[in-house]
């Protein structure tokens, strides 16, 4: 089945942008999207300053989780692409906002878009070990 592009699925490759564009210029991303804003380039889905916005708000919490999961891989050791979809993914699971099957499905389907053949099942597996850990609690 073709993933079909929806309005949240572009608003998370934006997201994704932004978070990869800020940590690629060392600054937060908070302060780029917030650049962003006053120079005009609001991102057209609320959405998207959602994401942003939750993972930068909750990033040592989203970091200790997929640090948790992700084994044998330190966050500096992932690809940026994985570690950013990582972010948006486990800040979708704490949120609630949507399912978590939604929330790994998309964070996988990003990464097998924009990464490493590898980065679909690690990003699948990390997110799935976070998703139950989190049912337990």
């Amino acid at each position: 089945m073709a993933h079909v592009a929806t309005a949240r699925t572009k608003a998370r490759k934006r997201a994704l942008d932004l978070l990869f564009a800020a940590e690629a210029r060392g600054l937060s991303a908070g302060d780029l999207l917030d650049q962003q804003i006053r120079e005009g380039e609001v991102p057209n889905n609320p959405f998207t300053v959602k994401l942003v916005r939750g993972v930068v708000a909750e990033s040592e919490r989203i970091d200790a989780l997929i640090s948790a999961f992700a084994k044998d891989w330190t966050l500096t050791r992932m690809p940026a692409v994985d570690r950013n979809v990582l972010r948006i993914g486990v800040w979708e699971l704490l949120d609630g906002d949507v399912a978590p099957e939604v929330a790994i499905s998309e964070a996988t389907a990003l990464v097998t878009e924009l990464s490493t053949d590898d980065s679909p099942s690690f990003v699948n597996g990390v997110l799935a070990a976070v998703a139950k850990d989190l049912a337990k609690r």
